[in-house]
């Protein structure tokens, strides 16, 4: 299912050399398996010499399984680009934490509104209160959480990459709209799901950590394609010089993106890289 995206393709487009793919709802779907063409294709660009990494919202530790399955080696992205780590050693390449300032108000806020809010410090997870809320989210990360009996006393000083706030979908909507006045250019708030409202560091997204692990293999940005599915994929589409967006996206992703690829049960990555990179 390949379909021109409403945004246009750039012009004059080399080899691709360099292939960012987001992880939730682009490499695996709800049942966290990589489907077989899926991993034929991204063997076959890598025996190419194509670079391949994962760029995602999730922490390292919920990542690192899926890059050791596919054969990925070198830098990934995660935390929505406030981390990047290297899978072989576990080696933290860049770590941009939220404001302290910004991480205790929207805490606060939090603790105020009763939204479940969590927090991470060196690649774990942090909650104050173990819910339906976090045990969805732990579901899909396949991580456990440390329990604290304060998040806003534990957060207070210690630095954080990520705070993400799991709600149900319509109410986190909300939450998007008001932290976003709240907290003005502070932070940069995103959404990977339905469910969360994710805050990071403003001088980070995908798409700026695209260009940083490009730049450290010494790829250009016009060599490069990547795959998403959801609102926090928007930079990172932006970014590349071919953006593919899954088919099961929403729209707001596909007015960015290059194609349109069907979704994970289509294996739309193993379309991506087959119509654009083993061409």
């Amino acid at each position: 299912m390949s379909v021109e995206g409403s945004a246009a393709k750039k012009a004059d487009i080399g080899p691709i050399r360099f292939v960012a793919l987001d992880l939730d709802g682009t490499l695996v779907g709800t049942d966290l398996v990589l489907r077989p063409r899926v991993r034929e294709a991204i063997a076959a660009a890598r025996a190419r010499g194509v670079r391949v990494t994962i760029v995602t919202g999730r922490m390292f530790a919920a990542t690192k399984p899926f890059a050791l399955a596919l054969g990925i080696d070198g830098a990934v992205v995660c935390y929505q680009g406030a981390g990047i780590f290297d899978v072989a050693s576990g080696a933290t390449i860049r770590a941009i934490p939220v404001q302290p300032d910004v991480t205790r108000e929207v805490l606060e806020w939090a603790h105020a509104h009763g939204v479940h809010a969590q927090c991470y410090a060196d690649d774990t997870l942090y909650v104050d209160e173990i819910n339906r809320f976090s045990k969805f989210y732990t579901a899909l990360a396949q991580v456990e959480p440390v329990v604290v009996p304060s998040l806003r006393a534990a957060f207070a000083e210690r630095p954080t990459l990520k705070i993400v706030l799991v709600d149900d979908p319509q109410p986190s909507q909300q939450h998007l709209r008001d932290l976003g006045a709240l907290l003005g250019v502070r932070a940069y708030l995103t959404r990977s799901n339905a469910h969360f409202v994710e805050v990071i560091d403003p001088h980070v997204d995908k798409g700026e950590a695209l260009r940083f692990v490009a730049a450290r293999y010494g790829i250009p940005i016009d060599e490069t394609m990547a795959v998403g599915d959801a609102w926090n994929d928007v930079p990172l589409l932006e970014a590349a010089a071919v953006g593919v967006a899954m088919g099961s996206g929403p729209p707001e992703l596909f007015a960015h993106a290059a194609a349109v690829v069907g979704d994970v049960a289509h294996d739309g990555v193993a379309e991506a890289i087959e119509r654009y990179v083993l061409r």
